[in-house]
């Protein structure tokens, strides 16, 4: 199947998240959703959800899932407040345990916060499938980034979260905890063995030097070909000089603090104190 892929580009933090409807029928599924936040002032707002709201309602179609590829550094989930407006389980990969318990002791959770990916409807593990009205989802475990990065091949299209970018941009970052360049790029490798056709959904852009506008779209056979990074057949061992090289060089994304926090537990605020306020935690040289 060719499902309808409608795409919602958030400029604050250049990230896309994907309604993925299928061609027939009006069943749905969200993947990678925004909460906006204001740093400077710890204001949340709902703006970007909205507009994936305001679409479903206009065409009245039916989410069936609200999907992560990952416990996203750059940006908070809107995964609760969709689910409450529009309905539909939330789905991230198994390994949210293993970021749950490195997280949870960086932050100083305490016993309290549970560690066994309960807040989320639904684990996902490589092979798993599952479906968005008559579409078959497939999972396959994508690590590298995080440990729990997934591809959701959905119809003839892969949503790969931050793993790959458009081809003039490359690939993910490995250097956060759990991260591997050598995992990463046998991930890669696993997404290219789809057919060529695949179309490929990545889950930012950030405009590759020379390009003026951002985009999100490719194919298998253009990353194949044309990538950066791993194109061309790179062997492993030039990509992971190239990557553990290119991330010594990158500083930690501006929202990670808060974002991480927020997005393994499913999106979920930290439990508010006894005056119903909500803190979020700055831990000091953690990371």
């Amino acid at each position: 199947m060719t499902p309808k892929v409608k795409a919602f580009f958030d400029t604050d933090t250049f990230t896309v998240s994907y309604l993925v409807q299928e061609p027939e029928g009006q069943a749905c599924a969200i993947v990678d959703s925004v909460l906006d936040f204001d740093h400077a002032s710890g204001r949340t707002n709902t703006n970007s959800a909205d507009m994936i709201i305001d679409f479903v309602r206009k065409h009245d179609l039916k989410v069936e899932w609200i999907l992560e590829s990952h416990v996203h550094a750059d940006h908070l989930s809107a995964a609760p407040y969709l689910q409450q407006e529009l309905g539909g389980k939330i789905g991230i990969g198994d390994q949210i345990v293993t970021i749950q318990e490195t997280f949870g002791k960086i932050f100083n959770e305490g016993t309290e916060f549970q560690r066994d990916g309960s807040q989320f409807d639904a684990l996902f593990r490589e092979g798993d499938s599952f479906h968005v009205g008559q579409m078959r989802g497939d999972v396959l475990h994508t690590p590298g980034h995080t440990p729990a990065c997934l591809t959701y091949v959905i119809g003839d299209a892969a949503f790969v979260g931050d793993t790959l970018f458009m081809p003039d941009f490359g690939t993910a970052r490995c250097d956060f905890p759990g991260g591997s360049s050598e995992m990463l790029y046998a991930s890669i490798q696993k997404i290219l063995s789809l057919p060529d056709e695949t179309r490929v959904f990545v889950g930012h852009d950030y405009k590759a030097p020379g390009r003026d506008e951002y985009a999100w779209e490719t194919t298998v056979g253009e990353q194949k070909a044309l990538n950066v990074h791993i194109g061309q057949g790179r062997p492993v061992e030039e990509f992971v000089e190239m990557r553990d090289a290119r991330d010594a060089t990158l500083g930690m994304p501006r929202l990670i603090l808060p974002s991480l926090q927020v997005n393994m537990r499913a999106g979920q605020m930290p439990p508010a104190d006894e005056k119903g306020d909500v803190f979020l935690k700055l831990p000091i040289n953690k990371l």
